[in-house]
């Protein structure tokens, strides 16, 4: 996105900060909205219902939307240079300029809507979106047989590390259920006499703290199994499915603003080797009104617990 978006707010006249901190933040969003592979991951470390946690990240995924939005806003207000107005376009020009996106939309909306209405599952969704685009690459004329034989190259060498990754996740947790570690942590958290509120801040704070120097499907592999069963002991008064589903979106949501959060952000380092000309002090300031919308996303999941349990209709 990075390499497509970056010239194009350049071209229009943004900073280097808004330009370089939007995307930076931005690209943190495909952890959290479906269909999301981490939350695969999650749903399959925890034994919980896909379809479950891809309803209840909605809320989330839209309240993410909504505040990077008043983010952005806010910011022009105090720094119109920042991101000069551009010319408006009547609506026929807007509709015509959405032409050539219409079948990716249109995959798109059978995919997701096939998974809420369950007449696939997440994985035959995925074969069906895989197939579909790829007919539509072919008949567009964008796929013949280097890009077949690329995109298989890919698949393989993905597929391959995702299930290298899964083995030693299945090794870690073979340990940590013989060394008894996640119930020890469990009783000694329990042992503090803290708060359950306490105990899910000092949570969320490690998280935020290893994003920004973990990849997020490393640390949710390592952590999740420690952490899980302190979860489940708090007396959160929610059953167990519903602090299982709420605890993914939230964990999911602080493992993103880790990717954003300075001094170490990894998103931030990323988008501005894409910007050589950025300095990186501005790309971090850029991204403030970002990583200020997320906190009180935070604390409004960590609140409202309803916005992540109400949709998957679970309490």
């Amino acid at each position: 996105m990075a390499t497509i978006a970056m010239p194009e707010l350049r071209r229009y006249g943004y900073s280097g900060a808004l330009a370089t901190g939007s995307l930076a933040a931005g690209g943190t969003l495909g952890i959290l909205i479906p269909p999301s592979i981490i939350l695969v991951i999650y749903a399959i470390l925890t034994e919980q219902s896909l379809a479950h946690l891809f309803v209840a990240a909605i809320i989330p995924g839209i309240i993410a939307v909504i505040g990077y939005g008043i983010a952005i806003a806010v910011y022009v207000r105090f720094k119109p240079a920042a991101g000069p107005a551009a010319s408006r376009e009547d609506w026929p020009t807007r509709f015509r300029s959405l032409q050539a996106v219409w079948p990716v939309a249109l995959i798109f909306v059978v995919v997701i809507g096939g998974i809420y209405q369950g007449v696939f599952t997440a994985t035959e969704g995925a074969a069906i979106g895989a197939a579909a685009t790829g007919i539509l690459s072919w008949v567009m004329g964008e796929m013949r047989w280097e890009g077949i034989k690329a995109a298989l190259l890919d698949t393989a060498r993905i597929t391959g590390m995702i299930f290298l990754i899964l083995i030693g996740a299945e090794f870690y947790s073979s340990f940590l259920a013989l060394s008894q570690l996640p119930q020890a942590l469990a009783e000694w958290i329990g042992g503090l006499g803290w708060s359950p509120l306490a105990i899910v801040l000092l949570i969320v704070v490690i998280y935020l703290i290893l994003g920004c120097v973990m990849d997020t499907l490393a640390m949710i592999l390592v952590t999740i199994p420690v952490f899980l069963p302190v979860m489940i002991g708090l007396d959160l008064g929610m059953s167990e499915e519903a602090i299982l589903i709420w605890f993914g979106i939230l964990i999911l949501t602080v493992t993103e603003v880790g990717l954003i959060t300075p001094p170490i952000g990894i998103n931030v380092f990323v988008i501005n080797s894409m910007a050589p000309d950025v300095p990186m002090t501005e790309t971090f300031k850029g991204i403030v009104p970002f990583f200020l919308s997320d906190l009180v996303r935070i604390a409004l999941i960590i609140a409202v617990p309803a916005t992540t349990t109400w949709l998957a209709g679970v309490q």
